[in-house]
């Protein structure tokens, strides 16, 4: 949902961090050989290593790749060997890469595009990983998901994506993973957006998916928004959901969520408590807004999160949110 006026917004937010970023890179080493192509590293905003709000934040932090040498890549192979290294590693994307199926990220990573970075056609796949960040790439036509976090990856920063339709997930978050933000991403047009829990029966969820969404814009969107099965603590706050077909949040099989001063706009079930064949979970609103939209479906209690955060007004986000969520 691209206008000439967010964009002009978005250079010049561009244009304000550039200084900073320079700066960043002049302390950071490049990595050559056969495992890097040989492009040079550009200033770019999404480089900056400002710390996640929310969950991200807790459990010792997400620094990426932060510490580590820095690489620019422009192909899938230099792509794939860089994210699976060992070691921190700051692996910035430049242009389009064309991937194939789902493809490791390592532990100590921070994935972040530069010169309009795209990635079509495969995935990420954030699998037993740690202290991860994937900043500014847009992500296209994936034939399974986008960004896939599973088998008890902690301490992920997803932000300021954009994520165009693919076949399966835009962003799924499964199977004991914990510790994770999803911030200031664009979901344009995306079917089965964000599934936070594997499946009804893995249990073993329950105790994990601490998980903060927010200043995410969720655009024409259908389904998942996300969908919780068994999350506790989760927080999704300062959203802009704008035309979602199916629902926006959906709370099941005993989830514990916060909805708070999130904006729906044409939205007629900005939430679910029990979704299909799930159990309800319980589900609490606060300051939102409802624009032409339906009313909430709530249920139960939120026991409050452990982070400091702030929360702007809900009146605010359609403008903020619209005009900074998605790449740079």
């Amino acid at each position: 949902m691209s206008s000439s006026s967010t964009n002009t917004s978005k250079a010049g937010r561009r244009t304000a961090v550039l200084a900073a970023a320079g700066a960043l890179l002049l302390t950071m080493t490049s990595v050559t050989g056969a495992a890097a192509d040989q492009a040079a590293p550009t200033a770019d905003p999404g480089v900056l290593q400002s710390g996640p709000i929310g969950w991200a934040s807790q459990n010792g932090g997400t620094t990426g790749g932060a510490g580590g040498s820095t690489v620019t890549v422009t192909s899938a192979s230099a792509l794939i060997s860089n994210m699976q290294a060992s070691g921190p590693r700051i692996v910035q994307v430049s242009g389009t890469i064309n991937l194939s199926g789902m493809n490791d990220i390592a532990s100590d990573k921070t994935l972040v595009g530069i010169n309009n970075a795209r990635i079509n056609g495969g995935g990420i796949d954030v699998d037993d990983a740690h202290n991860v960040i994937i900043r500014n790439i847009t992500f296209a036509g994936a034939a399974d998901d986008s960004i896939n976090v599973q088998d008890g990856s902690t301490n992920i920063w997803i932000d300021h994506n954009t994520f165009l339709p693919g076949y399966d997930g835009s962003l799924d978050i499964k199977r004991e993973s914990d510790f994770i933000t999803v911030s200031w991403n664009h979901f344009d047009g995306t079917d089965k957006t964000s599934l936070l829990g594997h499946s009804d029966s893995f249990s073993a969820d329950a105790d994990n998916l601490r998980v903060t969404y927010h200043h995410n814009f969720y655009d024409n969107t259908n389904t998942r928004n996300p969908r919780i099965r068994f999350g506790k603590g989760v927080h999704v706050f300062n959203n802009y959901y704008l035309n979602n077909n199916e629902y926006g949040i959906a709370s099941t099989q005993g989830a514990s969520v916060l909805v708070e001063s999130n904006y729906f706009q044409g939205v007629d079930t900005p939430t679910e408590v029990g979704y299909a064949s799930s159990g309800p979970g319980d589900l609490v609103e606060r300051n939102n807004i409802y624009s032409n939209s339906g009313s909430p479906n709530t249920r139960g209690g939120f026991v409050g999160v452990p982070y400091s955060y702030s929360a702007d007004p809900a009146s605010s986000i359609p403008s903020l949110v619209s005009n900074g969520a998605g790449v740079f």
